[in-house]
């Protein structure tokens, strides 16, 4: 719950009000310009979304009555924000019909209004605004127990949907502008009616996510209950395929109350129940996607359309057969490389296709930077990203299906953080076809939005780079054949030198787990969720946002660039005019200027003269430190490769603003890792009690902080 509400706040602080505003301006400055179309207004393009609360992956806590909370919270958050819109609304309103003309549906509203105020009685708008609000409370109580700060004058109906809502809204705007009010109708009132157009009554879409595995489990045990033996989870995938589609097919539903499910399966069930219930009480606009982690296969996006037929999210016998977007997440190297040929399989499946039909005919994919970079280093995962990319704009506009990606970005450069405008820009061509979706995660919440100006700014150069990669010609976009070629090899190159040293090293695990504070993040219960899907200390089953941020408390920063600066050498001793080759790579094409210059901002936040302290934590400091000295010798390569791409001398050389924006800050962020480490040593020798246990905690928030995107 703390969660939550910790995501809640930041509409109070900031997106309430800043999203008006950015309509307001864009409307203005698009005002006269032949790019209005003849429309009055922008229709709505912005639309906020959450998982917080729906995110069930890896996440214990997570099941259906937080998801029915967290949608309670969001439509109680919204309500009272519009009561309070109102209630200001009112106090401006204060126009007299013996002064002013009104419209006859205006003079309607005032008079179906509950307020029989008489020093009101000549004040038609104020009355409508106490009837607005009065069917407004009515509407919130509907949907919550929520307590009001200011009771309506007396009882009124409910509103059936935002868009009677609005209706009521829109009369009182037309009154105004008629007779001759348009300022005070483009004041507080239009920022209202955009509010409305944004956030209806459920604030915020939630997404649902879960893993690909537990939808497998979870219909195995489906058909072994109503046909034992059925064996599903060994079926080869075509097998299962078939599986599928014939129950789509069915009219008969697998789950029978005559059977006893497990505590899993149930808990699946009650979810996706919940989210069916959802959707009658907010609209489809409350959860509109569902997300599958680990997507590997056709039958992992089959496998939810039969889960969703058994809640009622899916009728296939109905005009509008589907309500919610079923999105493959790719996440893992493997999976990136085999994302293309899973959608070209599933798009030429007819149940699938016809469910994408039901949706408008579109589809979104999600990718996955952080698990992509645990699985093979920055340099694979940014350039298998960039592939699977091109591969499904390619699929998608042959097959003339709307597609839509979803990047999964997180905070660190390692989980594919990094500013958002240059991220956007040099994403392929076509990539971005009027539609993105990306997180915001973590400590770049507090960073980006906490401030209404700082988060005005961030919401402007998002759409900002969203038009210009949409409406730039596309041919001015396309990057050389020759360095497609270059990325293929340099990329190679550095996965065998990333999994050679975190998968095939003896001893890495351990190096990991000792040099950093990893464990303590575990046993310290920081975040959200455990720091492992499993009970395991094995790398493959550590979750990307503690993996990150352990290698960035410690200074090393590992995700952000290992692997580089071999693979750079080892192409160039195979090639003498490699270097040009790059150079130009780095003046030309967006996408590996993004690149390098992520890759530089987490160099210049390295520190491998603290970094070598906590490796004087460990115990088998041989075997470690020969770890460290590859890992040393690395960060040098790749600090030399960079200078050579970019011609400089020392890191940031060509950025001096962030160079003396990340300066100013270590000679308060190196204290603390040199506290951190002592506090460390200290923990783990022993010393539990509660004054070292904060005190190592708050050293663990300042080097988030200081270090800023770190996990």
């Amino acid at each position: 719950m703390d969660e939550i509400l910790n995501g809640l706040s930041y509409y109070d602080s900031t997106i309430f009000h800043v999203i008006p505003e950015v309509y307001e301006d864009l409307e203005n400055q698009l005002r006269g310009s032949p790019w209005r179309f003849g429309q009055d207004a922008l229709p709505p393009f912005l639309r906020m979304g959450s998982w917080i609360g729906g995110d069930r992956d890896g996440n214990p806590y997570v099941n259906g009555e937080t998801l029915k909370e967290a949608l309670r919270l969001q439509s109680e958050r919204v309500f009272s924000f519009y009561l309070g819109e109102l209630h200001s609304l009112g106090a401006e309103l204060s126009l007299d019909d013996r002064y002013v003309k009104v419209s006859r549906d205006l003079q309607r509203l005032a008079t179906d209004s509950p307020d029989r105020s008489e020093q009101r009685r000549h004040e038609p708008y104020r009355l409508a605004i106490s009837g607005i609000y009065a069917r407004l409370a009515a509407t919130a109580r509907k949907f919550g127990s929520m307590e009001l700060v200011r009771e309506p004058v007396a009882a009124a109906p409910s509103y059936r949907s935002p868009a009677e809502f609005a209706e009521d809204l829109a009369t009182i705007s037309k009154s105004l502008i008629t007779n001759s009010a348009e300022k005070i109708a483009a004041g507080k009132l239009r920022s209202l009616q955009r509010a409305i157009e944004v956030f209806g009554f459920h604030l915020v879409s939630l997404d649902l996510r879960q893993n690909s595995e537990i939808h497998e489990r979870v219909v195995h045990e489906l058909f072994e209950k109503v046909r034992p033996g059925t064996g599903y989870e060994a079926l080869a995938e075509s097998d299962k395929i078939r599986l599928l589609t014939e129950e789509l097919r069915s009219s008969q539903l697998l789950v029978t109350p005559l059977k006893t499910y497990s505590p899993e399966t149930m808990s699946e069930l009650s979810v996706l129940r919940e989210a069916a219930e959802a959707h009658k009480r907010y609209g489809r606009a409350s959860i509109p996607n569902y997300i599958i982690s680990k997507a590997g296969s056709p039958s992992d996006l089959l496998e939810v359309m039969v889960l969703f037929r058994e809640v009622g999210l899916f009728r296939p016998d109905e005009p509008e057969a589907a309500s919610v977007n079923i999105i493959p997440l790719f996440e893992t190297i493997s999976d990136l490389r085999n994302s293309h040929d899973v959608m070209q399989t599933v798009l030429a499946i007819e149940a699938y296709r016809a469910y994408l039909g039901s949706l408008g005919g579109k589809q979104e994919i999600m990718l996955g930077y952080s698990d992509s970079n645990k699985d093979g280093g920055y340099l694979t995962s940014g350039w298998e990203l960039y592939k699977a990319e091109m591969a499904f704009i390619q699929l998608f506009e042959r097959e003339g299906i709307r597609l839509t990606l979803f990047h999964g970005r997180g905070g660190s450069v390692g989980r594919g953080g990094g500013p958002s405008y240059e991220a956007i820009t040099a994403l392929p061509p076509g990539a971005v076809a009027g539609s993105i979706r990306l997180t915001e995660q973590g400590e770049v919440i507090a960073a980006k939005y906490s401030n209404p100006a700082l988060g005005r700014r961030n919401l402007e150069l998002l759409i900002a780079a969203t038009l210009e990669a949409s409406l730039l010609p596309s041919d001015a976009q396309e990057p050389d054949p020759e360095y497609l070629g270059a990325m293929e090899k340099l990329s190679d190159l550095a996965f065998g030198v990333y999994r050679s040293l975190v998968y095939e090293t003896e001893g890495f695990e351990r190096f990991f787990w000792e040099t950093t504070i990893i464990g303590e993040i575990a046993k310290l219960n920081i975040g959200s969720r455990p720091a492992s899907r499993s009970s395991s200390r094995r790398i493959e089953d550590l979750r990307a946002i503690p993996w990150v941020f352990g290698w960035s408390q410690s200074r090393i920063m590992l995700p952000g660039w290992f692997g580089f600066g071999s693979a750079v050498g080892q192409w160039l001793a195979g090639d003498p005019d490699g270097l040009q080759t790059l150079q130009r790579m780095h003046r030309d094409w967006p996408f590996f200027q993004t690149l390098i210059a992520n890759m530089e901002m987490v160099l210049a936040k390295t520190n491998m003269a603290i970094a070598a302290r906590y490796v004087d934590l460990t115990h088998d400091t041989s075997a470690h430190e020969k770890i460290f000295a590859r890992i040393k010798d690395e960060w040098e390569a790749t600090t030399a490769a960079l200078f050579g791409i970019t011609d400089q001398t020392s890191l940031l050389e060509n950025n001096p603003a962030l160079k003396h924006s990340i300066h100013h800050r270590f000679p308060c962020l190196d204290p603390l890792n040199h506290m951190q480490i002592d506090l460390l040593r200290r923990h783990r020798a022993g010393e539990r009690d509660q004054d070292t246990e904060e005190a190592l905690h708050l050293t663990i928030n300042g080097i988030a902080a200081g270090l800023r995107n770190s996990g």
